[in-house]
């Protein structure tokens, strides 16, 4: 961490108590064809974006009671991107603050992230967020009266949750959202601050150690799929805060997870947590995002990663086949998000194609953004 500078449905998944049990598989589920399809030929664009951080200064830029109501528009945080994501079906990201009034400060910590949910929840509506995965590292910097409040602040504006809750069960339990007129089952989960994560009868995330030969990871989370794919989804979402920071490339214990939990029936891998992009790989025709960077946040800028620059993902679905990604570049400017342009957004361009090469991602010219196909693998 750094010092500063819907319709939509969400649906329980079913059956979570099976998180106990031990082992298994859940492929076969979902036949990993090639291309990607979903039932019923649908068209959608879902947005996925990467940290999300409305503390701190971006609180006291955009919050009501910090600045006369008739001069704070809530959605001023996202910028002229604003358009771009209330033409989406629906935006997934991560919410790395809790969203509350209330709570103390966790002892220990150096760095402590809230917003005032007066201001944050009206955003978020206005971006078209149809889930915010709440599986990460400060969610419960203000305690678990402060993570509670932002479940249900997040509950009652229609916005699904994953990733944390009142205890271990609900921190697993899947969300299933319908975006547009497809069903997306969404699991997420975090190897970052064990101390957080939810015990059997106490608040917290749902944090596992990462990785496929983890005998405790494989069962929780061939359980979590089981239970997501019992609600019979069209699209299976990992969404995923992993791995070091400051890191441009995916580490291969991330690879080997990524590459397993698509082979589990997942579709989509998003990714984040590093505060920097890192490249996309296509496998088996589905995208893995290793890392979307930070979205919004007010964190000072470290020159040689350039970590006010990032991207908003876009999966387009066309006839019920995930047809390709478009990449958006962004750059983070006085606490919101703007449309990167000119040498900002040749710099993200230029630094996903060459990280996605590693990976033998095709990446095409796209407008200002780029556009990397799925169904031709």
């Amino acid at each position: 961490m750094v010092p500063s500078r819907r319709t939509v449905l969400a649906a329980s998944a079913a059956g979570v108590a099976g998180l106990a049990a031990l082992g298994g598989t859940t492929r076969g589920r979902t036949p990993r064809t090639v291309p990607a399809t979903v039932p019923g030929d649908p068209d959608a664009r879902i947005g996925f974006v990467g940290d999300v951080m409305l503390g701190r200064n971006v609180d006291d830029r955009w919050s009501r009671s910090t600045a006369p109501e008739s001069t704070v528009d809530p959605a001023g945080v996202w910028g002229s991107t604003l358009d771009s994501l209330q033409a989406l079906d629906g935006l997934v990201l991560n919410l790395e603050c809790c969203l509350s009034a209330r709570g103390e400060r966790r002892p220990g910590r150096t760095y402590y992230f809230r917003a005032d949910p007066e201001w944050a929840i009206p955003a978020l509506e206005a971006a078209n967020t149809a889930f915010a995965s709440l599986a990460n590292n400060h969610l419960l910097d203000y305690g678990p009266t402060a993570l509670l409040d932002t479940v249900g602040h997040l509950s009652r504006a229609g916005i699904a949750t994953a990733g944390a809750g009142h205890d271990w069960a609900a921190a697993v339990r899947p969300a299933v959202v319908t975006i547009g007129d497809i069903d997306v089952g969404l699991v997420a989960l975090t190897d970052q601050v064990r101390s957080y994560r939810a015990g059997s009868d106490a608040p917290g995330t749902a944090w596992t150690p990462l990785g496929p030969r983890n005998p405790v990871t494989r069962r929780r989370v061939v359980a979590a799929l089981r239970a997501v794919h019992r609600r019979d989804p069209d699209l299976v979402v990992a969404s995923l805060h992993w791995g070091p920071n400051w890191e441009v490339r995916p580490s291969g214990r991330q690879r080997r997870t990524a590459r397993w939990l698509i082979d589990e029936g997942v579709d989509v891998v998003h990714g984040h947590s590093a505060h920097v992009i890192q490249g996309i790989e296509v496998y088996c025709g589905r995208p893995i995002v290793y890392d979307a960077g930070d979205y919004v946040d007010d964190y000072v800028v470290k020159p040689h990663f350039q970590n006010d620059r990032s991207v908003r993902v876009e999966l387009v679905v066309e006839d019920g086949r995930l047809d390709r990604l478009h990449v958006a570049p962004v750059e983070i400017v006085d606490e919101r998000v703007e449309p990167a342009t000119g040498e900002v957004a040749a710099w993200v361009r230029d630094r996903m194609r060459t990280l996605s090469a590693e990976f033998g991602t095709p990446v095409e010219r796209d407008g200002r953004g780029l556009s990397v196909p799925l169904a031709s693998e």
